[in-house]
């Protein structure tokens, strides 16, 4: 990897299991920010959604206006696609709703893979899907709930940064780090 952010991502956040609930919200807002864009481009915006995003805290962002909406639409520091900034509040409101349903949204997004990181031991890049069938599921439950930017490509790409799948190669030395230390 040539570009610095990638490689500090790859080596320190990608696939070590979340359960903290403002950052399962901090990944759902870049991730669906994502869609149809490179990860790279996110990484180097993610400062600028920390602020515009209130720290990427679900209450204050589940209150954000039309006016503040609009603003957001200004900012040259995020992705400023209507849709999407319209979703990030929208999946707010039900990120509350979970946390109230189910205590945390940690505990309602690890049910997907029986509360433990699934474990897998692809030797290629080519090897590692873009979906699966839990995160089929968890797409189409958080679709019934109102979420948007959440197909089934956006939730195992977060099922992967969280850590709910260890999609390290198995060669990787992060593979080993991760399997050893789970939790």
């Amino acid at each position: 990897m040539d570009d610095p952010l990638m490689l500090q991502y790859h080596d320190r956040e990608w696939g070590v299991p979340v359960h903290d609930d403002p950052k399962h919200f901090e990944f759902l807002v870049l991730e669906g920010a994502q869609a149809g864009l490179s990860w790279s481009i996110v990484l180097k915006k993610r400062e600028g959604y920390r602020r515009a995003f209130s720290e990427f805290d679900p209450e204050k962002v589940a209150r954000y206006t039309e006016k503040r909406i609009q603003k957001l639409t200004l900012d040259p520091t995020i992705i400023r696609n209507r849709m999407k900034i319209e979703s990030a509040v929208r999946n707010a409101r039900g990120f509350l709703s979970i946390q109230e349903e189910f205590g945390s949204f940690d505990a309602y997004c690890w049910r997907f893979v029986d509360g433990r990181p699934k474990l897998n031991r692809w030797k290629a890049m080519r090897q590692i899907p873009a979906v699966s069938l839990e995160s089929d599921a968890f797409s189409k439950d958080l679709k019934r709930r109102g979420f948007s930017f959440v197909g089934s490509t956006v939730i195992y790409a977060h099922m992967q940064a969280v850590g709910m799948v260890n999609d390290h190669l198995v060669d990787c030395f992060r593979y080993r780090e991760i399997w050893r230390d789970p939790v």
